[in-house]
Protein backbone atom coordinates (compact mmCIF):
# COMPACT_ATOMS: atom_id res chain seq x y z
CA UNK A 1 0.00 0.00 0.00
CA UNK A 2 1.29 3.01 -0.74
CA UNK A 3 1.96 6.44 1.90
CA UNK A 4 -0.33 9.24 1.04
CA UNK A 5 0.78 11.60 -1.46
CA UNK A 6 0.82 14.64 1.12
CA UNK A 7 3.20 12.21 3.65
CA UNK A 8 5.88 11.70 0.59
CA UNK A 9 9.05 13.52 -0.66
CA UNK A 10 8.53 13.40 -4.06
CA UNK A 11 10.71 16.22 -5.52
CA UNK A 12 14.47 15.98 -6.47
CA UNK A 13 14.43 19.75 -5.06
CA UNK A 14 12.93 18.85 -2.35
CA UNK A 15 15.36 15.92 -1.30
CA UNK A 16 18.29 17.78 -1.90
CA UNK A 17 16.40 20.82 0.75
CA UNK A 18 16.43 18.11 3.10
CA UNK A 19 19.82 17.23 2.57
CA UNK A 20 21.38 20.10 2.51
CA UNK A 21 19.62 22.02 5.60
CA UNK A 22 18.79 18.90 7.56
CA UNK A 23 20.54 17.48 10.67
CA UNK A 24 22.06 13.62 10.09
CA UNK A 25 21.20 11.05 12.12
CA UNK A 26 23.26 7.52 11.81
CA UNK A 27 20.88 4.63 13.26
CA UNK A 28 22.57 1.45 12.52
CA UNK A 29 22.07 0.82 8.55
CA UNK A 30 20.52 3.90 7.95
CA UNK A 31 21.04 7.28 7.86
CA UNK A 32 18.71 9.54 8.77
CA UNK A 33 18.23 13.60 7.65
CA UNK A 34 15.65 15.34 9.58
CA UNK A 35 14.84 18.83 7.74
CA UNK A 36 12.49 21.19 9.26
CA UNK A 37 8.67 20.33 7.42
CA UNK A 38 7.33 22.53 4.64
CA UNK A 39 4.01 20.71 4.51
CA UNK A 40 3.26 21.33 8.44
CA UNK A 41 3.09 17.63 9.04
CA UNK A 42 5.49 14.58 8.90
CA UNK A 43 6.87 13.46 5.69
CA UNK A 44 9.52 10.90 4.05
CA UNK A 45 11.84 10.26 1.23
CA UNK A 46 13.55 7.40 0.99
CA UNK A 47 16.90 6.05 -1.20
CA UNK A 48 18.36 2.50 -1.43
CA UNK A 49 20.99 2.42 -4.00
CA UNK A 50 21.77 -0.55 -5.77
CA UNK A 51 25.13 -0.83 -4.52
CA UNK A 52 22.93 -1.83 -1.03
CA UNK A 53 20.93 -5.05 -2.90
CA UNK A 54 19.57 -6.18 -5.73
CA UNK A 55 15.53 -5.26 -6.58
CA UNK A 56 14.07 -7.72 -4.45
CA UNK A 57 16.43 -6.46 -1.13
CA UNK A 58 15.87 -2.98 -2.45
CA UNK A 59 12.20 -3.43 -2.16
CA UNK A 60 12.44 -5.15 0.83
CA UNK A 61 13.76 -2.33 2.43
CA UNK A 62 12.01 0.68 0.81
CA UNK A 63 9.07 -1.56 2.30
CA UNK A 64 10.20 -2.07 5.74
CA UNK A 65 11.38 2.22 6.00
CA UNK A 66 7.20 2.74 4.93
CA UNK A 67 5.79 0.39 7.49
CA UNK A 68 7.78 1.95 10.14
CA UNK A 69 7.00 5.45 9.06
CA UNK A 70 3.34 4.30 8.75
CA UNK A 71 3.23 3.22 12.42
CA UNK A 72 5.25 5.93 13.99
CA UNK A 73 3.47 8.88 12.12
CA UNK A 74 1.54 9.96 14.75
CA UNK A 75 4.30 10.27 17.32
CA UNK A 76 6.50 11.67 15.25
CA UNK A 77 7.03 15.99 14.83
CA UNK A 78 6.32 17.90 11.96
CA UNK A 79 9.06 17.01 10.10
CA UNK A 80 10.75 16.44 6.36
CA UNK A 81 12.84 12.58 6.47
CA UNK A 82 14.92 11.74 3.82
CA UNK A 83 16.47 7.72 4.64
CA UNK A 84 19.46 6.62 3.23
CA UNK A 85 20.03 2.57 3.23
CA UNK A 86 23.62 1.65 3.31
CA UNK A 87 24.89 -1.52 2.82
CA UNK A 88 24.15 -4.17 5.59
CA UNK A 89 20.68 -2.53 5.78
CA UNK A 90 18.66 -5.65 4.14
CA UNK A 91 19.87 -7.74 7.44
CA UNK A 92 17.90 -4.62 9.54
CA UNK A 93 14.60 -5.90 9.39
CA UNK A 94 11.30 -3.98 10.28
CA UNK A 95 12.28 -3.30 14.43
CA UNK A 96 15.68 -1.70 12.87
CA UNK A 97 13.62 0.52 10.19
CA UNK A 98 11.28 1.49 13.70
CA UNK A 99 14.18 2.18 15.96
CA UNK A 100 16.09 4.04 13.58
CA UNK A 101 12.80 6.87 12.87
CA UNK A 102 12.01 6.48 16.39
CA UNK A 103 15.97 7.54 16.89
CA UNK A 104 15.57 10.52 14.42
CA UNK A 105 12.26 11.42 15.97
CA UNK A 106 13.64 12.15 19.72
CA UNK A 107 17.04 13.49 18.47
CA UNK A 108 14.72 15.88 16.52
CA UNK A 109 12.92 16.89 19.51
CA UNK A 110 16.01 17.27 21.72
CA UNK A 111 18.01 19.15 18.95
CA UNK A 112 20.40 16.72 18.58
CA UNK A 113 21.53 15.31 15.32
CA UNK A 114 24.08 17.17 13.53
Amino acid sequence: MKLPRAARIRLRREFLGVQGRGRRLHAGEVLVLAGEATAGRARIGITVSSKVANAVGRNRVKRWIREAFRELQGELPAVDLVVIARAGATAMGLEGARRALRAAAAARRDGRGG
